[in-house]
């Protein structure tokens, strides 16, 4: 099987409001385009990859499709990347695929339509509809199932329920033989919404595999925020694994810290850079804050920059008595200055005191501006095991989440 993927990425993104044509937006540090290009590579029978790019946006377009294909064609066994031709689309997104359609090479059996703005679609929906197409012979969208429950309107009034297991929510890549969309493009007269439609304007059949929820097409902010809470999402659960060709731009990290309470009854309690009334101190060269101190670790750790030792111990005399907070705040900036954002971070302290309820949400406001991320806090004891169990001290573990935009 030959396979051609027209790849549309001409569109203005107005609604998106990024400044820059949809394409060129980034999610997670990373234009849609590129995502785009990634998960086509990965296609197995991929031929020919054709790009119809804003007349501006050219050159970026080409130099982003063959950085991608030097990082991963080393990656690869048993075939080489397809060729990439990268040309001009229309004003609208049909002019856009009849202008890429011309380049399609005479031998391509199928032709999948793309449309960049559904970035993260996985490889094996490409697959799956190609091999629709090869074994039915048949144009072949991939669909998903619609949850809502759909009405049907006239003005403002709400006219009847419409059966919603007859309907499907239709995604790219759309499948066709070749000759058939050739076909269908030279007979349009009109502007169809996506090429299914526009084949069986002229006749065609169409039917349809599963979709996938990750094809969802990113139109509004809305959409970029979801998608960069998958990315996220999907970088934590794969334990630090890396898909083929995906820059790992998330770092996670691991801080623990523990103090003792101390024997001076006149020392406030500072937990989550704020003080704890009627609980006695930490001790500590600051003011012992197990909380932020364990923040601070797992910041440093995900970035790669040490630890609070190395950075705010001992021997640095000016940090004698000093809150949490002031080594949030230098963490923050350290990692501002090496690219790094914070995504979130969790902490759990462990102690029988002090009761955590009472001030978590307070603690909670506090680490997150400090940290300028969402901060949550939660609470365990030891079952009255060991020293913590006996009320001599508090425990803290952070697990901290970073974006990196040097990465890559």
């Amino acid at each position: 099987m030959t396979i051609a993927v027209v790849l549309v990425a001409a569109g203005r993104g107005e609604r998106l409001g990024a400044g820059v044509p949809k394409a060129f937006a980034q999610v997670a540090g990373v234009t849609l385009i590129e995502h785009a290009i990634r998960r086509i590579f990965n296609v197995d029978a991929l031929t020919q990859l054709i790009i119809a790019a804003p007349p501006s946006h050219l050159a970026e377009a080409r130099a982003i499709a063959d950085a991608v294909a030097n990082e991963i064609e080393p990656l690869l066994t048993n075939r080489s990347l397809a060729g990439v031709t990268v040309l001009a689309g229309g004003d609208t997104r049909q002019q856009s695929i009849a202008n890429a359609l011309g380049a399609v090479a005479a031998e391509t059996e199928v032709v999948l339509v793309h449309d960049s703005a559904r970035a993260l679609t996985p490889t094996a929906v490409f697959e799956r509809v190609a091999q629709s197409v090869l074994d039915t012979g048949l144009a072949t969208i991939p669909v998903m199932p619609i949850v809502d429950t759909i009405k049907r309107v006239a003005g403002e009034t709400v006219l009847d329920t419409v059966d919603r297991q007859t309907l499907r929510s239709a995604q790219t890549p759309q499948g066709f033989q070749a000759f058939e969309l050739l076909e269908a493009y030279r007979s349009a007269s009109e502007d169809f919404t996506d090429d299914a439609a526009l084949v069986q304007s002229v006749g065609a059949s169409v039917r349809y595999v599963a979709g996938d929820e990750w094809a969802f097409k990113v139109t509004t902010p809305d959409d970029l925020a979801m998608a960069e809470l998958r990315l996220a999402a999907e970088a934590i659960g794969a334990s630090g694994s890396v898909a083929i060709g995906l820059p790992p731009k998330y770092r996670v990290g691991v801080g623990v810290d523990v103090h003792r309470f101390t024997q001076d009854s006149a020392k406030p309690l500072f937990l989550g850079g704020i003080e704890w009334p009627g609980e006695r101190g930490l001790d500590g060269h600051s003011d012992g804050d197990a909380v932020a101190h364990a923040v601070v670790d797992a910041l440093l750790a995900a970035a790669g920059m040490g630890d609070i030792g190395s950075n705010f111990g001992v021997d640095r005399p000016e940090f004698a008595g000093a809150s949490g907070q002031v080594f949030l705040t230098a963490t923050v900036s350290k990692l501002a200055e090496a690219g790094f954002t914070v995504v979130n971070v969790s902490v759990q302290v462990i102690g029988n005191r002090p009761k955590i309820g009472p001030h978590r949400a307070a603690a909670e406001a506090q680490l997150s501006r400090l940290v300028g991320a969402p901060v949550t806090v939660g609470a365990t004891t030891t079952d009255g095991l060991g020293f913590l169990g006996n009320s001599e001290g508090v425990a803290a573990v952070a697990n901290a989440l970073l974006f990196s935009s040097q990465v890559g």
